[in-house]
């Protein structure tokens, strides 16, 4: 594994992970104001496909991610697992991270 293609696996994993989780923040929104204010489902028509699509990109990503840095089959489970509940890539990403599992901090 070269240096450069462990940090481009760590970085896109990384702000694949974020962007689910914030696709999911604006799926949360949207249907707070599709079901709760009822004052219309713009944010779900939005959000909806925009989340569905990142979290099918994050599911791939995983995939190749788990591969490239040889991930176990319980944490590459965790893993796409955490694309299920709200925000919680953001969190296997920050556990991965402290555990090594992403490889190293790239130091420039």
């Amino acid at each position: 594994m070269s240096a450069r293609t462990t940090s481009l696996h760590r970085t896109v994993f990384r702000v694949v992970a974020f962007a689910e989780a914030l696709s999911w923040l604006g799926l949360l929104i949207g249907m707070f104001f599709k079901y709760v204010t009822e004052t219309g489902e713009a944010g779900v028509k939005i959000f909806g496909p925009i989340h569905g699509g990142i979290f099918v990109v994050y599911l791939l990503v995983t995939l190749w991610a788990a591969r490239h840095f040889r991930w176990t089959g319980a944490v590459t489970v965790a893993a796409l697992a955490s694309s299920i509940p709200p925000f919680c890539t953001a969190i296997f990403e920050v556990w991965a991270d402290r555990r090594g599992l992403l490889g190293r901090r790239s130091e420039v």
